[in-house]
């Protein structure tokens, strides 16, 4: 296989868009074009994910009319869907196919449009990543799952739930306070402890700070082969490796605040590149809801299973600390547009390793992962850059 890197990026602000998916798309796809200095004609396929088009808009044709829209309307383009996760398998198969050798230069990028659903439609479809037949019919929305999974951590690990709610309260002040920084992040205010504890309850025991948005907004990044690469990027940031695990229903998982499908796609992302939880410089992981982060962390090799909750309030997941995590403000401050959401992922990796991140910059970057967590933990995708 050949080596692969990211040769250009772009990315909307996230947050709500008076744009279609398509318009959305086509204005992150046109940055990430003039960041890699190429012209449209010059991108040879497309991976786009999407999840909910069709009830956003009533489209589901998207990824040729996306690749139309930019100057391409005979390219091979294909719409990618894995719930949550589907930029990351966008930007996971757009790697393959140029590391393979069948193409140079491919663009893999992502668009949703959830706020113009409203929370009762968007909740119902989004209620879709999870199982039809066990599940939905039983009201289990991810709220209820990962409120499950902080309930079942406390009590596994000793730890008393205020206990636990206090720490997970520090995720999301730690994220809000990255967001600040980050000037397309949806929310780009600073929130206290206080605040996080006060808030409504959701599902407890979750509240309203506890959970990522609803958020319209697209990204795109453009993938070359090196040789390519070496032409056009000044500083060329390689992927070095890439995971990809599925898991069945939620209730065929034994435990779910360890999540089998992560460590199996990680494991196969660090065992690519060579590399360990050690070498990993900043992290942008699935922050869906604050106890999800934690678990994350743990899953990906960064803390010991049992030991992230106490590594927020510790201060190691933030600057200065063992490692950073969400320094875009994570998809709870920047944001999630479901589809979306693994390339801004991916966005903010190359920003970082380029040392382009402004204010956000994570000092002597060199290695970053992502990490996209889609539906009930049935799909996850890790993607591995370096400088």
């Amino acid at each position: 296989m050949r080596e692969v890197a990211v040769v250009g990026v772009g990315m909307t602000s996230f947050g709500k868009s008076q744009k279609s998916n398509i318009e959305m798309f086509s204005e992150a796809a046109m940055d990430a074009i003039a960041d890699a200095g190429l012209k449209s004609r010059d991108i040879q396929s497309l991976f786009l994910g999407n999840v909910l088009g069709g009830f956003e808009e009533g489209q589901i044709g998207m990824a040729a009319f996306a690749a139309a829209d930019i100057g391409l309307p005979n390219i091979p383009a294909t719409r990618v869907e894995g719930i949550c996760a589907s930029g990351a398998l966008a930007v996971r198969e757009a790697f393959i196919w140029v590391a393979s050798g069948a193409y140079d230069i491919v663009m893999a990028g992502g668009t949703e449009r959830a706020l113009v659903m409203g929370t009762s439609y968007a909740t119902r479809t989004f209620q879709m990543g999870s199982d039809s037949r066990y599940e939905s019919g039983t009201g289990v929305t991810f709220p209820a799952v990962f409120a499950m999974a902080a309930n079942l951590y406390a009590k596994k690990y000793g730890i008393p739930l205020v206990k636990l709610k206090e720490q997970m309260a520090m995720v999301a002040v730690k994220n809000h306070k990255h967001g600040v920084h980050n000037p397309k992040a949806q929310f780009r205010k600073e929130i206290s402890v206080e605040n996080v504890l006060s808030g409504m309850v959701v599902c407890d025991p979750l509240q309203l700070y506890d959970c990522c948005p609803f958020s319209d907004g697209a990204a795109a990044i453009i993938l070359a082969s090196a040789d390519v690469a070496k032409k056009l990027a000044a500083k060329p940031v390689y992927i070095a490796g890439v995971g990809q695990a599925s898991a069945g229903p939620l209730h065929n998982q034994k435990d779910i605040t360890r999540f089998k499908a992560r460590e199996i796609s990680a494991k196969a992302a660090y065992d690519m590149a060579g590399l360990t939880p050690e070498d990993i410089d900043v992290c942008e992981l699935h922050d869906c809801f604050t106890v999800a982060e934690i678990i994350a962390a743990e899953g990906l090799g960064f803390f010991e299973f049992g030991k992230g909750s106490e590594a927020v309030e510790k201060g190691e997941t933030t600057y200065g600390g063992k490692i950073t995590i969400n320094p875009s403000g994570g998809l709870k401050a920047k944001g999630h547009p479901i589809g979306a959401t693994g390339v801004a992922q991916v966005y903010e990796i190359v920003k970082q390793l380029r040392g382009e991140a402004g204010e956000r910059q994570v000092e002597g970057a060199k290695v970053g992962m992502t990490d996209t967590l889609g539906g009930d933990a049935c799909t996850i995708a890790n993607i591995i850059l370096r400088a």
